[in-house]
């Protein structure tokens, strides 16, 4: 509502829901004032959403879909998989929201999630960011690069581009959590990590570091669940604390760790977003930022339950069957 010279606004659900609505309208409203108004979001996220609530946006809003299928005969190769999973907004040169906050009623209330706002420098390398990406996919007109960059001391954007082949967020947690001294707190929404991150974790823990990750109960996909609980007897036989957030869907992609570097994006710990997808993640150096995300850990963990070795080994045989029986899916999620 305070934009006056362009938005950059980039989704990968959007609901036509009312909280969908409200963001259309205004949307339509920083138009219709003269704002330039670029938009993306994902077609397969978006299959079951009506189309006319797409074609309720003027002509002159410029909207880009991610497409279902991208490079033609070369969908086959792995750099065509990757869906948009990202989530940002980027206003005038004034501010930056990136996190894992979808548009609809149920993540505007219902689920549990982080999403951050950003001034200053960091702006205009969020406004990189999506200009980038419109531009490689052909947005239509295309945007011209922003005027300046800069070298923040503190913050780094770092940014999975599969047309690249390019996939910097994996590589940004696993060093560091080998760098970690004292503590490793992490929540993420969907937990299939591949042998190397159980590694780091597990080592992490075994040098004494307080590793600990907050995940759902129950998340919004049984399959996801099921492949999650995989890695469950090596993170706990390793000595990594797991918990379990009770009564919502907790939706978050961050983590802190030794209270000086903290991470706020969109990518969760599995194959799609750290070796598929098309992500983006703000790595922070501040110990302020730190302490923020720790309370707020704290706070989350006050609703967890916590997954002991001992409960988990105990669990029924048919969910031993089960998770054998999708394990070797695991790599692919």
């Amino acid at each position: 509502e305070a934009a006056t010279s362009r938005i950059y606004f980039e989704t990968y659900i959007w609901k036509s829901d009312a909280v969908g609505r409200r963001f259309r309208q205004a949307l339509v409203d920083a138009h219709e004032r003269g704002v330039e108004v670029y938009v993306v979001f994902d077609t397969f996220a978006n299959l079951v959403v009506p189309q006319e609530f797409y074609r309720g946006l003027p002509e002159g809003i410029h909207v880009k879909r991610h497409p279902l299928v991208t490079g033609g005969a070369k969908f086959f190769f792995p750099s065509h998989w990757g869906r948009n999973h990202r989530k940002l907004l980027v206003v005038d040169d004034t501010a930056a929201y990136l996190g894992g906050y979808n548009i609809g009623q149920d993540y505007a209330n219902r689920w549990r999630d982080t999403h951050a706002r950003f001034a200053g420098d960091m702006v205009v390398e969020l406004e990189n960011a999506f200009v980038d990406y419109w531009n490689i996919y052909d947005g239509s007109p295309a945007l011209p690069q922003p005027r300046r960059r800069t070298w923040s001391r503190d913050m780094r954007i770092h940014r999975n581009l599969p047309a690249d082949m390019v996939y910097p967020i994996r590589n940004m947690y696993l060093e560091a959590i080998d760098r970690a001294n004292t503590r490793v707190w992490l929540t993420t929404a969907y937990l299939i990590p591949d042998d190397a991150f159980v590694r780091s974790l597990v080592q992490a823990a075994e040098r004494g570091v307080d590793v600990r990750l907050i995940v759902p109960h129950f998340s919004n996909h049984i399959v996801a669940d099921w492949l999650s609980r995989v890695t469950y007897e090596r993170l706990l036989s390793g000595g990594v604390r797991l918990l379990r957030f009770e009564n919502a869907m907790v939706h978050a992609k961050t983590a802190t760790i030794d209270g000086i570097w903290s991470t706020i994006g969109t990518a969760n710990i599995d194959r799609l977003s750290l070796a598929g997808n098309y992500e983006v993640n703000m790595e922070i150096l501040d110990s302020d930022v730190a302490r923020r995300m720790e309370e707020i850990f704290d706070l989350d963990s006050g609703n967890c339950t916590e997954l002991t070795l001992d409960e988990w080994t105990r669990r029924p045989l048919i969910a031993r069957v089960t998770e054998g029986i999708l394990s070797p899916w695991h790599p692919l999620l």
